[in-house]
């Protein structure tokens, strides 16, 4: 099991350069958590792609649509308490504090392609290229 950032299911579900790293991933580990904010950030990135024309509106639905099915029963609310901890004592957004206090609580690897996740959470965050090659 491992906590995988919203970037790394943008990259699962729309197409491109990220996408064979992230089938890599899923099928070194197919049991993917995250937390429950997965959606909104989802979302937002799908927003991005409507606007630049990598999709269609109905394009970005359908996504949403397969996003969610498939962590469907795989999101957990974090509380509010460990989240303000660690984003006050590492100076990351709240949300990126979510991704890496599941991880934390569950003691499970975080697997994403941010880069301060990365770099400030290096006892649980792991790129997808580095979770690939573990033994």
């Amino acid at each position: 099991m491992i906590v995988v950032d919203a970037n790394i299911l943008i990259y699962l579900e729309v197409p491109g350069a990220q996408t064979q790293a992230a089938e890599m991933v899923y099928q070194r580990d197919p049991d993917w958590i995250a937390p429950t904010l997965w959606r909104s950030e989802f979302r937002s990135a799908l927003v991005v792609f409507m606007r630049r024309r990598v999709l269609t509106l109905d394009q970005a639905l359908a996504t949403a649509e397969r996003a969610e099915r498939a962590m469907d029963g795989r999101e957990l609310a974090v509380d509010s308490a460990p989240v303000l901890k660690l984003a006050d004592i590492s100076g990351c957004s709240a949300y990126d504090c979510e991704y890496a206090v599941l991880a934390q609580e569950l003691g499970i690897p975080l697997v994403t392609a941010d880069a301060e996740l990365l770099s400030k959470f290096r006892a649980v965050a792991v790129s997808m290229q580095d979770f690939c090659s573990r033994p």
